[in-house]
Formats: structure tokens, C-alpha cells, sequence
């Protein structure tokens, strides 16, 4: 482990019934199989598999029920692995899971501040159940982490807002619906859709982001949802969309990116091991992780 850094602790997010497509609920398992703590380890990251939380289907009717039930138990988890000065990696698990993740992240440094979130994405995950015409859950973690949505997404720890418009920045976005982009636009979120990135670089659309989430917070995250990736690098997630960030530009411009202080928490979500030939994106996904998450290879050269 490089001095100075924190130690990190794997938190499982299995829960797949926010999506259309559930395989992506094994996809923390999958990827401990894979061997991604190993990887993490080699590359010279302080790593511990800590605690896998599980969805329960039978324990509501409807899919967003499953998704209350669920969230508030992977909050605490994720507060949990802070308070033992730790550094959580949520590995998914449909995007829902992120309603848990960062509300454990932001009930952790609510007594120092605010949270700021960038969010890779090929969608823009803002919707409610108003605007949504397929209730999938996992279109909607943004739009919840905001306030906006059913009390039992937005309301983890009985408070809402963890994350105010001017704090979240949304990268990569190529496929998404006119509902959740009125949304995001009237409360004036930063997203850079795909055309931009392609326009500008990931790593110039990535650089400012950081800024925009770094300012007026108390720390920052990072959630990947592997449909970011151009599925010719990626293909094993639920939703691929076309024209995606290229898995090399990603590896560059988050390289070492836990090196930042103020970064509290890494999520990643959306990876299905049933939809993984070969386990190319598994690959994918470990180096992606390793170029994050650890830096001796970086820090000795």
C-alpha cells in the first residue's frame, strides 16, 4: 500500500430487480471470482472484502419496493466501512443501488458537508415514477439522491436532498428519455452528453467535473456505470448503448484517482457476468478499478 492512502473495503450491492435484465445482481460476486481483489491487491492496494447486501424479492410486490427495503441497508453498510475509516468500493448490482450507496456516503460526511457525485453513465438515471414509463428502479437514482421520487428512495436516514443539483455532474449520457432531461435541466445539473465528450475528450469532460463536484463539498464520489463503456470494450452489462467512452481513455483519466483526499467512495455498477463471454468485461472492469483505485505502479515510476 502507498503511504497515505486509504485503506479500501469492497462492499457487494447484489440487487438486480431495478433492472429489466437481473443478471447484473451477481455481478459483485462474479467479479471476487474474477479475482478483482486480487488485482487490486497486486497493484498495491490496502484491500478487505467486506459485507454483501442483499436484495429480497419476496419482500415486496413491485420492484420499487425492492429497492426501499434494500437501500437503506446498503446505506448503513456503506456508513459503516466510512466510520471505520475506510474506503468503500460498491460493486453492483443494478444503478438503483446507488439510492444506497450515496446516501450512506452522504449521512457519513454530513457533519463536515455536502456531497459531490460524477456520475459516467450512457443514461441519465433521473427519473421518477411519474415520468417513467418502464418503473424500472435503476432509471432513477439521480432524480431520488435529489429529493425527487417515492419517500422510500429519497428519504433514507429521514432526511432528502443528499446531493443538490449544483454538486453532481453527469458524464457521458447517450441514451435517455425527454421526462428525466426536464428534470435534470430545470434544476440545472451539468451534463455532458456523449456528443460533448466526444467533442472535447473524456479527460478535458472529466477535469471539470472533478472542479464542479470538489467545489463547496465536503468530498466527493465517483459512480461508473458500465454502460459508459463503448460495448466493443464492455459488452457484458444489461443496457450497452453504441459510441461509448473507449475503455483506454478511461484508463487514463482515472488513473490514481483515489490518490484525491477528497474522494470518499468509488461505486460500480450495472456489470453482468450473464452477458460476459469470455469474461472480456470482467477484464475490463478490473483494469478499470486497478487504474483507480491503486497507484504504486504510478507512485514507483
Amino acid at each position: 500500500m502507498t503511504i497515505g492512502l486509504p485503506a479500501l473495503e469492497l462492499v457487494g450491492a447484489a440487487i438486480g430487480e431495478g433492472a429489466g435484465d437481473s443478471g447484473c445482481k451477481y455481478g459483485a460476486q462474479a467479479l471476487r471470482e474474477f479475482g478483482v481483489l486480487r488485482a487490486l491487491h497486486d497493484a498495491g492496494a490496502a484491500i478487505e472484502d467486506g459485507a454483501t447486501v442483499v436484495s429480497d424479492p419476496l419482500g415486496a410486490d413491485e420492484r420499487l419496493g425492492v429497492v426501499e427495503d434494500f437501500s437503506p441497508r446498503l446505506a448503513a453498510a456503506v456508513e459503516g466501512v466510512i466510520a471505520r475509516g475506510r474506503f468503500p468500493l460498491v460493486i453492483g448490482g443494478d444503478h438503483s443501488c446507488a439510492v444506497g450507496t450515496w446516501s450512506g456516503v452522504a449521512q457519513a460526511i454530513r457533519p463536515q458537508g455536502a456531497l459531490g457525485l460524477v456520475w459516467i453513465d450512457a443514461h441519465l438515471d433521473a427519473h421518477t415514477p411519474e415520468t417513467s414509463e418502464t418503473q424500472a428502479p435503476h432509471g432513477m437514482p439521480l432524480a431520488a439522491l435529489m429529493g425527487h421520487g417515492r419517500p422510500g428512495l429519497t428519504d433514507v436516514y429521514g432526511w432528502r436532498g443528499k446531493l443538490r443539483p449544483e454538486h453532481l455532474v453527469i458524464i457521458g449520457a447517450r441514451s435517455y428519455e425527454a421526462g428525466e432531461r426536464a428534470l435534470l435541466e430545470r434544476l440545472g445539473v451539468r451534463v455532458m452528453y456523449m456528443t460533448e465528450v466526444q467533442e472535447r475528450g473524456f479527460a478535458a469532460c472529466f477535469q471539470e467535473a472533478r472542479a464542479r463536484v470538489r467545489q463547496g463539498t465536503a468530498g466527493w464520489g465517483i459512480s461508473f456505470d458500465v454502460d459508459a463503456l463503448d460495448p466493443a470494450d464492455a459488452p457484458g452489462t444489461g443496457t450497452p448503448v453504441a459510441a461509448g467512452i473507449r475503455l483506454d481513455e478511461a484508463l487514463r483519466v482515472l488513473e490514481s484517482c483515489i490518490a484525491d483526499p477528497q474522494l470518499k467512495a468509488f461505486e460500480l455498477a450495472e456489470y453482468n457476468p450473464l452477458r460476459d463471454l469470455r469474461g472480456r468485461t470482467a477484464r475490463a472492469v478490473t483494469a478499470l478499478l486497478t487504474s483507480a483505485l491503486a497507484v504504486q505502479t504510478a507512485m514507483a515510476a
